[in-house]
């Protein structure tokens, strides 16, 4: 055996050795579609599978389309944004009919731009469970719609797979790690919240103000209605933002839905290396007598929740 055909053997074994998730994606995919591309990659892959996280799949979804309710992607009432266990999500993934090399549209309904935040969560989950070719819909239904793209009302089901999902810690930071992060000021930590949370006027879940050391980027200003701005636009953003680029950068809100949405931008669409979600967030941090900031004295923080009911009363 001559050395040429030598080489030929072992590439051909090499090759054969590939695990079958490896998968390219269908041809024109990328992380955030538009409704005309995804239109273009349905007509040439209909194994696409679209996923319909939010608003009503009855009245209406795209052709193809299965309702995956954004609620079994979420965790306890306590803590909506904790990670649910993999004998929790295995089942989930399994009932969708996903498969590792499945191409995967996450598609949220588009009534806003916070609306994102749940296909986005979406889209993090799978990813951290091994699913390789995912993507989201920019503007969700309501711009599909709006192309005069084909709708469906009729009920679609898969077959459920035996896919057994493992789940990786790449792209999450834990309570214990952040903690750490803090500790030693290291890491760039991204508010994705209104200023409004970030500043410790309002607050939902957990006490009001931010993580010690964050600045703000709220998802807002990344967005133009319900479709995430030009990624031209987003890196000037980035670049104005006054927390300059670590080793690591970690977005959170209150229960990791609005967060989810700039770890998307950041890593999926500008490609910022080592992002990752924290995924309890503010709920989570500030159950326990960790590093704040902004946080309001108890006078002015009752003072605030006393306006704000008086502002609902009077349905300002």
């Amino acid at each position: 055996m001559n050395f040429l055909t030598r080489v030929c053997l072992l590439v051909l074994v090499a090759s054969l050795s590939l695990p079958l998730s490896a998968a390219a994606a269908p041809q024109g995919w990328t992380a955030l579609l538009e409704p005309a591309q995804l239109a273009n990659i349905l007509a040439a892959t209909p194994e696409v599978r679209i996923l319909q996280v939010t608003g009503n799949y009855e009245e209406g979804h795209i052709p193809g389309a299965i309702p995956a309710p954004y609620a079994q992607f979420r965790g306890p009432r306590e803590n909506p944004g904790a990670v649910s266990s993999i004998e929790t999500l295995t089942p989930i993934v399994q009932g969708l009919g996903l498969n590792a090399d499945t191409p995967v549209v996450v598609v949220h309904a588009g009534s806003n731009s916070a609306d994102f935040g749940a296909a986005a969560r979406v889209y993090w989950t799978l990813k951290s469970l091994g699913i390789k070719n995912l993507a989201l819909l920019n503007g969700g239904f309501s711009a599909w719609s709006a192309a005069n793209l084909p709708v469906s009302t009729q009920t679609h089901r898969v077959a459920a797979s035996s896919f057994q999902p493992q789940w990786s810690d790449q792209y999450r930071v834990r309570t214990a790690e952040l903690e750490e992060m803090v500790e030693n000021n290291s890491g760039r930590l991204l508010d994705a919240r209104t200023p409004d949370f970030y500043e410790g006027l309002s607050s939902s879940t957990g006490m009001p103000g931010t993580i010690k050391g964050a600045s703000n980027l709220s998802f807002t200003s990344l967005f133009e209605g319900s479709r995430v701005k030009p990624a031209a636009q987003v890196s000037e953003i980035l670049a104005a933002q006054s927390q300059p680029a670590a080793s690591v950068t970690v977005s959170f809100c209150n229960t990791g839905h609005l967060a989810a949405i700039n770890w998307f931008v950041l890593s999926e669409l500008q490609g910022v290396p080592n992002t990752k979600l924290y995924a309890e967030s503010m709920t989570e941090w500030s159950m326990a007598n960790r590093p704040m900031d902004n946080e309001p004295n108890r006078l002015k923080h009752y003072w605030r929740m006393t306006a704000d009911w008086f502002g609902s009363l009077l349905g300002a």
